[in-house]
């Protein structure tokens, strides 16, 4: 019997919420005219995403903050002054609608993972999740909602071990020490791999296949979250690593010949073109269909 195809978490309603994030304006429509335009969604399940419920985002977050983050959202509010115990401001600004952003991302999340639990699919994709910076209380690093975190909770009502992969330049919310494997019950579940600046394709493969052989083993996953940030591709204003989306295609490759129920999520990225381009190139290789990640310009447009 011939595979599912992959779920893709796609409404117009949805891409507009997200193209509003002023820190990645029009990232989630450029991506998905993208894949789009190379006739992807033909060989995907497109889904409709439905938005998080309070009870389903205070899963993880806390009642206050949401309850918080809806009020200052009502009222395009970014000067409250209880805003910045709860990390809103600078990076994370308080804009009108920025409550129904969140729960539009994190019920997109829920969704996907809500597919891969109901067996409709093997591989369920939210290109515009991955926001993994939010705190239980507290917005963090352009992320209002840990909708990476909803996700695995949601995995867990059928999956026991859930591996959570961070492919990000920034991954999860760790400051990236080697001694860095979890605290309290978690103690021992947490692997951090330092990298140098400047990395290239060929020895970050070796680094994630080599971590991802020994977690594999001594894991033993039931499913995967694989979060998939594109600002490690060089030209990122991140400036950091200098990747191609062929690199992180070989990582993401690794991970799905494990034939587990796989969520991807994006993250950072803001080269926009870049992301489009590199998440576009992802989505092909889930497919198993050989993009050129050297798309041009003039294709990559709203």
């Amino acid at each position: 019997m011939a595979a599912a195809p992959p779920v893709y978490v796609y409404s117009p309603e949805y891409v507009a919420l997200c193209d509003s994030l002023c820190k990645v304006p029009k990232r989630a429509s450029m991506v998905h005219s993208l894949i789009e335009a190379y006739s992807l969604l033909d060989q995907m399940k497109v889904v409709k995403p439905k938005v998080a419920s309070m009870e389903e985002m205070a899963s993880f977050h806390t009642d206050a903050y949401l309850q918080h983050l809806q009020k200052v959202s009502e009222e395009g509010d970014d000067d409250h002054p209880e805003s910045v115990e709860y990390g809103l401001g600078y990076d994370c600004p308080a804009t009108e609608g920025i409550f129904e952003y969140a729960a539009a991302v994190g019920g997109a999340t829920i969704t996907a993972a809500q597919c891969l639990l109901d067996g409709k699919c093997k591989v369920a994709i939210n290109w515009p999740g991955g926001w993994h910076h939010a705190k239980k209380d507290e917005a963090s690093g352009f992320c209002y909602l840990n909708d990476a975190v909803l996700g695995i909770l949601r995995l867990r009502q059928k999956f026991d071990r859930v591996l959570y992969i961070d492919l990000d330049l920034h991954h999860g919310d760790g400051t990236g020490d080697v001694t860095d494997v979890g605290l309290g019950k978690g103690r021992y579940y947490s692997v951090n791999v330092p990298i140098q600046d400047g990395i290239q394709d060929e020895k970050y493969y070796q680094i994630c296949e080599t971590v991802l052989k020994e977690v594999y083993a001594a894991f033993n996953p039931d499913a995967v979250v694989l979060q998939l940030g594109a600002d490690t591709i060089a030209g990122d204003p991140m400036c950091s690593f200098n990747m191609t989306p062929e690199g992180v295609g070989k990582c993401l490759k690794y991970v799905l010949q494990w034939q587990l129920a796989t969520l991807i999520l994006g993250g950072g990225g803001y080269n926009l073109a870049n992301t489009a381009r590199c998440w576009t190139y992802l989505t092909g290789v889930i497919l198993g269909r050989t993009l050129s990640s050297e798309i041009p310009d003039h294709e990559v447009k709203l």
